[in-house]
């Protein structure tokens, strides 16, 4: 339900540059050790995260495919990150970059709108830039999402609960 993630904001606009989007998916692993480390970090209530991604739908009076940004590690199915990533310890990340043909219709919110007609060149130099070591709670998706807008996005917007604690992460657009 989106009521749980997302907290509306009065300064939410769709006008000016180009659509900006958050979605999420609940963080999977593949079958065998992976799935049965983040099965027990669940089970443990110690992990109920979301993969947080920023989409961008150019404003562009042709119909283009949303392109899609996002932070992960790079090998997100081996057993080795998955204990590394449960443990509080880095693992090799990588910027992605990937084309879907629509916005998602269920957790996936509009945030607002680019400073510029340019957002998708935004995100390329921004993600130049990033560092790619991910560590969770530290520097992951969310961090990613955050800094990401913070360059692309008029308002201050900003993830709630840093905190690994938290059981659930919360969207949040911050009054400027």
């Amino acid at each position: 339900m989106a009521s749980q993630f997302f907290i509306p904001s009065a300064n939410v606009t769709s006008g000016g540059g180009d659509a900006i989007y958050v979605a999420t998916v609940p963080l999977k692993a593949t079958a065998g050790p992976p799935q049965l480390i983040m099965s027990m970090a669940y089970s443990l209530n110690i992990w109920n995260l979301q993969h947080f991604m920023v989409l961008i739908k150019p404003s562009s009076s042709i119909p283009q495919e949303v392109i899609v940004f996002d932070f992960q590690p790079v090998n997100p199915e081996s057993a080795e990150a998955a204990v590394s990533i449960i443990s509080g310890n880095s693992v090799p990340g990588v910027v992605m970059q990937r084309k879907l043909k629509n916005i998602p219709k269920q957790r996936c919110w509009m945030v607002g709108s680019s400073k510029g007609n340019n957002a998708m060149e935004m995100a390329i130099e921004f993600n130049s830039s990033w560092v790619t070591g991910l560590r969770v709670g530290f520097h992951d998706c969310r961090h990613y999402t955050n800094e990401l807008l913070l360059n692309i996005l008029p308002e201050k917007y900003k993830l709630l609960s840093d905190s690994q604690e938290a059981t659930a992460v919360s969207i949040h657009l911050k009054n400027g």
